[in-house]
């Protein structure tokens, strides 16, 4: 079953710096990460319960350019940086893909990979990509191993009251891409990882929603898609903020109190 947005893989030149950033400009803080040998990208994680931004940079742009996620994240960052990519979670992956490729979807096989953390620990994770990956694409899927680190009851438990410098927990409510064509692309992430259908949006001028879990993906016409940064809706528990808007890290952030 498909739970919500697991991450978002935003690319970034020096991740260190950009963890940086979204601390002393929105007052997020990141936590730890590692690096994908075999993938030649390294990254830090900012936790928004079981959801994260992943800010992810290359340490071997030669290897990163032949990997699934490393091909992205290599073109973002040739373009100013921010989001490559993202990625749907689900708990039952091999029988979701199974369904999906019944209907129609590219997605490509099951395959698992792996993280260590400067701890030595190792996360571990499944997961099903379709042929291309892009900020205007559909996103892949993601299951993670509850044996492994980051994951278990304990781990999940902990972040899920995690208060951030904002003052709360924090939670990605809606994120909101600018593509040429909002109708079609929802229809091609219905039709590849079974997310929609996407109806027209609250939002007017022709953007599109979908829910997934509690949370929404709006996709909205834009002039350069390209050039247009996605925007990450953002929402503190229990922190009575006045709602405002921030560029960071090739991003746009709302953030507002509830």
């Amino acid at each position: 079953m498909l739970l919500g947005i697991d991450h978002l893989v935003i690319a970034c030149a020096d991740p260190d710096a950009a963890a940086r950033e979204l601390e002393e400009r929105i007052g997020l803080r990141a936590g730890d990460g590692g690096q994908h040998d075999v993938l030649g990208t390294f990254n830090r994680l900012v936790w928004l319960g079981d959801t994260y931004l992943e800010l992810i940079g290359l340490f071997d742009r030669s290897l990163a350019e032949q990997s699934w996620v490393g091909a992205p994240t290599a073109r973002a960052l040739d373009g100013g940086g921010g989001l490559a990519t993202w990625a749907v979670a689900s708990d039952a992956i091999a029988t979701d893909v199974d369904r999906l490729r019944t209907g129609g979807s590219t997605l490509g096989d099951v395959r698992s990979g792996e993280r260590v953390r400067p701890d030595g620990r190792v996360v571990r994770w499944t997961l099903a990509v379709p042929p291309t990956l892009d900020r205007g694409d559909p996103p892949f899927l993601i299951e993670h191993d509850p044996a492994g680190a980051e994951w278990s009851p304990s781990d999940r438990a902990q972040r899920a009251t995690q208060v951030h410098p904002l003052g709360g927990p924090v939670r990605i409510e809606t994120l909101e891409i600018a593509v040429d064509d909002p109708g079609a692309v929802g229809l091609r992430v219905l039709r590849t990882v079974g997310v929609g259908p996407f109806r027209p949006s609250l939002a007017g001028h022709g953007a599109r929603d979908a829910a997934i879990g509690r949370q929404t993906i709006r996709y909205r016409r834009g002039a350069e898609p390209a050039l247009d940064p996605v925007t990450i809706h953002l929402v503190v528990s229990s922190v009575p903020l006045r709602p405002r808007e921030v560029e960071a890290i090739g991003c746009r952030f709302t953030i507002r109190g509830e």
